[in-house]
């Protein structure tokens, strides 16, 4: 019997915003949103790495000016990228970082 090689959570993700990338604007400032609160650098790089591969490794890096290997190991888990490193990544992606006054009364 052969075995079955099923998908990770990551493959399926990708997968969706391949098929659905008028939804990767509303995903990215969720994203952004969740790192405001919680402050989890992981987490925020993973999605970053996710949505790179839907728009290309490759096509990123250069518009970012990196190298391939040098996006790969910004955003990798161990990753601890230079605030304009990924300012030039998100300017690639085609977004760009802005602030947003919150209510400081309100903890947000």
């Amino acid at each position: 019997m052969a075995k079955r090689k099923y998908r990770t959570f990551d493959e399926i993700e990708e997968d969706y915003f391949v098929k659905h990338p008028e939804e990767i604007d509303d995903y990215l400032t969720l994203c952004f949103e969740e790192y405001a609160n919680d402050q989890c650098t992981p987490a925020l790089l993973s999605s970053l790495r996710m949505i790179a591969r839907v728009k290309g490794i490759t096509a990123t890096a250069d518009a970012a000016g990196m190298s391939r290997k040098g996006l790969q190991k910004a955003l990798s888990e161990e990753g601890n990228p230079r605030f304009e490193s990924v300012n030039a990544i998100m300017h690639a992606m085609g977004y760009h970082l802005k602030p947003e006054k919150f209510d400081m009364a309100a903890g947000r």
